[in-house]
């Protein structure tokens, strides 16, 4: 059996249509993404990924964005809402918040394998800045390296226990950005001394992990034109200054910060010498030209990408009911369990 291309697709709607069911079966994506778009109850969506699997015939992975407060695609009345992280970390102590981030992530692992996605774009290990863009400041797990990569050990650690591969994001750091790469291109001018000591460093306890994902920013020190995405240095720093030795997939090749067509996108991410591709936004057009770009994997990357799936769990025995409680309880200065 040939192995999969070297990409992770998302789709339209809430059920798979009889043409994309015939796409994704000719495609052969390696994995898949959920979006808001995707979801509406429990039910719907469980069929979903049913469908999606059966789709390529095989256990294909299915990821989703659930982080909870700002950015989460499977929301109230069926799934938990969470409060953001900064509101954490002004209401709580240090070890109050590495608590209550544990128990959140243990808790939307369980939520998201009850409907068949094993796959979560977390923990966040970008280091918030006084300059961060409001994209990544909302989410950032902290203001130094340190704090952040705790922070990120104990989600990743709490979504496998509950049988969710994590994905470590957005290597090799975002928090310097000011500006949102989903519309324009961000460029970082610090040093790569700077870079080194505090955006590297907080991905760095975090290199051996299955699954990272890249950023669409400039690092003028190591590639004064190219995105890390799309730039062999900045995949080298990845790979050799952090020590992430994972599968790498970028961040999702629609989004603002890039230019030029789509396979020349991809075309682009992979000799840069990304694992797989990551297409969002269910453009049947632009996931065509995605794929034109995008091998079949093979070699080291075909092999990272089954480490990655041979990461995969069982869900440890977890009991939620007293989850809930405890949470509730290390939450309770915050005056409520979630932002309105």
């Amino acid at each position: 059996m040939a192995a999969p291309h070297a990409i992770i697709l998302g789709l339209d709607g809430l059920r798979l249509t009889e043409a994309e069911r015939a796409f994704f079966a000719e495609a052969d994506p390696w994995g898949f993404i959920l979006f808001a778009r995707n979801i509406a109850d429990p039910a719907q969506v469980s069929a979903l990924t049913a469908e999606l699997r059966a789709a390529v015939g095989r256990e294909a992975p299915i990821f989703i964005d659930q982080e909870g407060g700002r950015v989460a695609r499977m929301r109230a009345p069926h799934w938990r809402e969470w409060p953001w992280p900064p509101r954490l970390e002004a209401a709580l102590s240090p070890e109050a918040m590495d608590e209550a981030l544990a128990l959140r992530f243990r808790l939307i692992a369980h939520e998201l394998r009850a409907v068949g996605v094993d796959g979560n774009c977390m923990p966040i290990a970008d280091v918030a800045f006084a300059q961060t863009d409001a994209i990544i400041a909302d989410r950032a797990l902290g203001h130094d390296a340190a704090t952040v990569a705790r922070r990120a050990g104990l989600i990743a650690d709490a979504l496998l226990a509950g049988g969710v591969l994590p994905v470590i994001k957005h290597l090799p750091g975002h928090g310097r950005a000011d500006m949102d790469s989903h519309l324009a291109l961000p460029v970082v001018e610090a040093s790569l001394d700077d870079l080194r000591a505090t955006d590297f460093a907080a991905f760095r306890p975090l290199a051996g992990q299955a699954l990272g994902m890249t950023a669409h920013v400039v690092y003028t020190a190591l590639d004064a034109e190219a995105p890390a995405t799309l730039s062999p240095a900045g995949i080298a720093a990845i790979r050799e200054d952090i020590g992430f030795d994972g599968c790498l997939m970028t961040d999702d090749l629609s989004m603002g910060a890039l230019s030029g067509t789509m396979r020349g996108r991809a075309e682009a991410a992979i000799a840069a010498g990304c694992d797989l591709i990551l297409h969002c936004n269910g453009d049947r057009a632009e996931m065509e030209g995605a794929l034109e770009g995008t091998p079949r994997l093979a070699g080291a990357a075909e092999a990272r990408a089954a480490a990655a799936l041979a990461a995969r769990r069982a869900p440890a025995p977890f009991d939620v009911i007293a989850a809930d409680a405890r949470h509730a309880a290390l939450i309770a200065p915050l005056g409520q369990a979630a932002d309105g």
